[in-house]
């Protein structure tokens, strides 16, 4: 009687597990997990962003910057993986306005949001590449026009509202050159092409290549779209490998207190059969793939390099 008590025991066991593995085969994919495995997984992505090194581009105003080893306090020397295990570094950074960066209003206007303020919302976004390259190659000083965009969307139809513009012109193909700050003409945003954008459109915000918004001797545009509480992107890369609409735009930056400049990251998230790009699973991700050479110190550029 007990064999047989305990053999329905287990039979019940059994029946239970099976019902609780249907229950959770057949129980639906949360809808947002359904966008990565369907979308998101499949997609290409391509990095807009600036490495950040001592000699980057930026304005004579801020000065350079310097990268050095971190130094263990209690040794005074700096920490060596042969030694402590680890390494570190110390960053003397010239400026919150280095390298590709989202600008918050606070930048130019105290009563408008600082880094630390802008909202988790801005964290992906349709994205949309207005190239004017070719006029740049004909006037170096070129600037978007509202015709360029009414062009644009007669291609590709109306620009989403709350989506990310990013200009191409091509500038950024010259970095890191020393020289690109101090140029006076370069390719930007015209007032008119801002404020169409965003009183007409009503994007969340542009983005272009160049280190400022428009080459104007006041920067008008860019006066105008701080001043009134909008961000931009500066110094994007890598334009001439994102298409035109389709895509979207992750967007990260470190959120410093009362920050008036981000060091952005922004990585275009584009269709599957794109030619540009890599795609989840396509590189080692977790673990992350090791390195033919180790990273090492180099005096002279004041960066690990390998």
């Amino acid at each position: 009687m007990r064999k047989f008590a305990l053999l329905c025991l287990v039979i019940f066991l059994s029946f239970v597990v099976c019902l609780s593995i249907n229950a959770a085969q057949s129980r639906p994919e949360p809808p947002l997990w359904q966008v990565y495995q369907q979308s998101l997984k499949k997609a290409k992505y391509v990095d807009l962003t600036h490495t950040i090194t001592p000699s980057i581009p930026v304005w004579s105003g801020f000065g350079s910057s310097k990268f050095e080893p971190t130094i263990n306090p209690k040794t005074g020397k700096p920490y060596t993986y042969q030694q402590d295990g680890i390494e570190a570094t110390h960053y003397d950074l010239s400026t919150d306005q280095l390298g590709t960066q989202l600008d918050p209003p606070a930048h130019w206007n105290p009563y408008y949001p600082a880094i630390d303020e802008l909202p988790a919302t801005f964290a992906v976004r349709p994205l949309v590449v207005i190239p004017i390259q070719d006029k740049v190659t004909r006037d170096p000083n070129y600037h978007l026009s509202v015709k360029d965009i009414l062009n644009w969307e007669s291609r590709h139809g109306r620009i989403p509202e709350g989506s990310v513009v990013f200009v191409r012109s091509d500038w950024s193909k010259e970095w890191p050159n020393p020289e690109l700050p101090k140029r006076k003409k370069f390719p930007g945003v015209s007032l008119q092409a801002l404020q169409f954008l965003h009183l007409q459109r009503k994007i969340l915000f542009h983005g272009h290549e160049p280190l400022d918004a428009d080459s104007t001797p006041t920067l008008e545009a860019e006066s105008w779209l701080l001043k009134n509480g909008y961000t931009q992107a500066e110094a994007v890369a890598n334009l001439d490998q994102v298409p035109e609409t389709g895509a979207l735009v992750a967007i990260g930056y470190p959120k410093f207190k009362g920050g008036l400049g981000g060091y952005a990251r922004y990585i275009a998230i584009c269709p599957p059969d794109w030619k540009y790009g890599v795609s989840v699973g396509q590189i080692a991700e977790s673990p992350l793939q090791k390195q033919s050479q180790p990273l090492r110190w180099d005096k002279q550029l004041n960066v690990r390099v390998r």
